[in-house]
This record gives C-alpha cells, structure tokens and sequence, in this order.
C-alpha cells in the first residue's frame, strides 16, 4: 500500500500524459457520437475504459485522444473530420476538466490549472488519403501526431501487420515525414513495420513516438518495437510508449488473439470490432477459450527491458483504451496508471525516473518538434509534392 500512495503522490505532481485512447471511435461506435447517450462524466453505464472521474483518479494530465478511422473506411478524410468534431465537441461539454492543448506550453498550462491537457492524434496514413494538403489540413484543426499506417499498409508506408509493400518508406513517405517535421506535427511510428521505422527515423529531423508500443524483445509481436530501433531513440530524442494490449505485451496472448480473431470472422465480424454485438462473440469464445490474462507486472516488464535498451528519458506509456477489447488485470481501465508507477517503484524505479515516465518525456518531445519547426519554416515552403509525381 505505501508504494501506491507514493505513486499517487507522484502524479498529483507529474500526472501521467497517455499517448493513445480510442474514446471518440469507442463514442461513434456506442452511441453515434451522441454525449447525451454516453455520458462520460461519469455514466458507468457505458462499457467504457475511460469517463472523467476515471482519469482524475488514475492521475491523468494530458491525453492524446486518438482521431482514428478504419483503413477500409469510405472518404477516410471526411470520418477524421468527425472524429476531431468529436473531440471538440467533448472539449466544450466539460471545459473544467478538459483543456483543449496544441503545444507542450498548452499542456504546462492545463496543468498548472489542473485540467486535463487534451491533445489529438491521427492514426493511420490512410486518413491523408495521400494528400500533403490533407495532412496540413489536420494540423490546422489541432491533430499534432499522424500514425504513419494502422493495420494496413499505405500507397508509401509500409505497416507492421501487412505484406511488405515498399520496402518501408517510398519516396512520397520520406516527404510526408519532412512535411510533417515543417509543421511541427510528431511522427508516430506505432503500427508500422520495422523497416519502416528505420526509413522514418533516417528522414526525420524531429523526435518521434510510438504512441502506444511494447517491446519485441519480450513479446515478439510485429507491433513491438525492435531493440535496433529503440537503441536509436537517444540520438533521435524521441519516446517511446508503452502499451498495455495483452495482445501485444502477452506472448500466450499472441497465440489466444490469433484464435479469437479467427473466430470474429467467422462470425462475419472484424477482429478490432468493439461494438456490443462483437463483445458477445468474444465473451462466448473466452468461455470455452480462457484467455491468457496480462498484468501490471507484464507491461512493468516490458518497461524495465526498454528502459535498459533506450534509457528512461527516452519511455512514456500509452495505454490504448477503449481501443481494446481486454485489458491486463490491474490496468482494466483509465483509473489504473497508479498501479503501474507502483509496481516500478516497488523494481527500483526512482520518484525522478518515474516523472520523466509519465510527464516529462512527452512534453518534451512535443517542444522539440516544435522547436524544429519554426527552424525548417524559416527555410522551407510547404511541399506540393504527389505521390504520383514521387513514386511514379
């Protein structure tokens, strides 16, 4: 007990910034964006991971609210534009806990007031359909990381759980980086293959983050990040972010999802589908497929290897709720972050360590990419590259 007050302590100081949470697919899917419906006040009524009485008790500051669309999504651009209407539509219905946030000075800010920073991520290439005025386009309505590929690969990325396409980035995707770099919007190489992180991170002259990432080495998952890769995160300055899909961190959970997943299909369902019909499915297969159940000490595991691979200023943690059908017992919902810094403590992490974990690092990272920013728009015009033009 006296290491989860302590963890407690820690975040009313240094509240944890969370890197990816699917609650404005998780709010199209339940209730058709209607707030009235899902009342994330509080309404525990909704099968829900996250509301605000849940991220004030599970110390969150500031919150990566992901913009996320299917990659066989109809005009993903226009359902991106729905899902930022969403997220705005939250920022007014609760702005004394909600602040909307578009920099790491934003989010110094909403802290100081303590309101929770809300920031916005786009997750998957698709939803640029392939257009650099597209992507200028999000950054103007606020989205500060793009995914640079969900579970499918783009014309000019190649992601992590697809047939390799291009080899990891084409020459379109190298100027898709650059663009983003201008603009100050940060490079998520979550969900792309590893060769793509590797073309992504010689183009960059920014820090990137994988917003919601484990790693290979202690679950060998193609989403996981490999040690190469994080071994390069000191010299690039970016972050990594742990998350807590057992799918992910779980290598029994590997070999179970593979099954359950086949069975969604089955069943003519997607395997991410989260609706209540899906939910029924799974909770029929777990009852004669007891699933293989991840812990707090999973993930902790998970950190303790990063951390000893890429250095502790360079880890943050992204837990993707409402954006998994399961969770590790201990993390179930937004309310469980104090549980996690605890089993750290209890491994030796330091009060020093464990703010530049939950804090410090993502702050950080947003600056500097501001800060190269304004360097390259002192130099460099918006690019009216095409991916026809580029990669022929």
């Amino acid at each position: 007990m006296a290491a989860l007050d302590e963890a407690r302590a820690l975040l009313r100081e240094f509240p944890v910034v969370d890197g990816h949470n699917d609650l404005p697919w998780a709010l199209r899917q339940q209730a058709g964006y209607d707030l009235d419906v899902l009342d994330t006040a509080g309404d525990r009524r909704a099968r829900l991971h996250t509301d605000l009485p849940r991220l004030r008790e599970g110390g969150v500051g500031a919150q990566f609210w992901s913009v996320y669309v299917p990659c066989e999504q109809p005009e993903p651009v226009a359902a991106t534009l729905e899902q930022i209407d969403c997220v705005r539509r939250l920022l007014d219905r609760y702005p004394a806990d909600l602040a909307p946030a578009l920099t790491a000075a934003d989010m110094e800010e909403a802290r100081r007031e303590g309101r929770i920073a809300s920031l916005m991520g786009a997750e998957g290439g698709h939803c640029i359909a392939n257009s650099l005025g597209a992507l200028r386009g999000l950054y103007a309505l606020g989205v500060r990381y793009l995914t640079l590929t969900h579970n499918a690969n783009v014309d000019w990325a190649d992601s992590a759980t697809d047939e390799p396409r291009v080899g990891g980035l084409s020459a379109f995707g190298r100027e898709v980086v650059r663009e983003m770099n201008r603009l100050g919007m940060l490079v998520d190489l979550s969900h792309v293959a590893a060769t793509t992180m590797r073309d992504a991170l010689d183009a960059t002259s920014a820090p990137v983050i994988f917003s919601h990432s484990s790693a290979r080495a202690v679950c060998d998952h193609p989403r996981n990040i490999p040690d190469d890769v994080l071994e390069r995160l000191p010299a690039n300055g970016g972050v990594a972010m742990v998350t807590f899909v057992p799918k992910f961190v779980l290598q029994a959970a590997v070999d179970w999802t593979a099954a359950a997943d086949e069975n969604m299909r089955a069943h003519g369902l997607h395997p991410l589908d989260t609706g209540p019909e899906a939910m029924e499915v799974h909770r029929a297969f777990e009852e004669r497929h007891p699933r293989p159940v991840a812990t707090v000490a999973t993930v902790a595991d998970h950190l303790d290897h990063m951390r000893e691979v890429a250095g502790v200023d360079h880890l943050g943690i992204g837990g993707d709720y409402d954006g998994t059908a399961f969770t590790p017992d201990g993390l179930n919902d937004v309310s469980g972050y104090p549980n996690l810094l605890a089993e750290l403590l209890r491994r030796g992490w330091s009060k020093a360590d464990l703010a530049k974990l939950t804090w410090q690092n993502a702050v950080r990272v947003l600056g500097a990419a501001e800060d190269v920013a304004r360097e390259l728009q002192a130099t460099r015009a918006p690019s009216l590259a095409t991916v026809e033009a580029l990669d022929g």
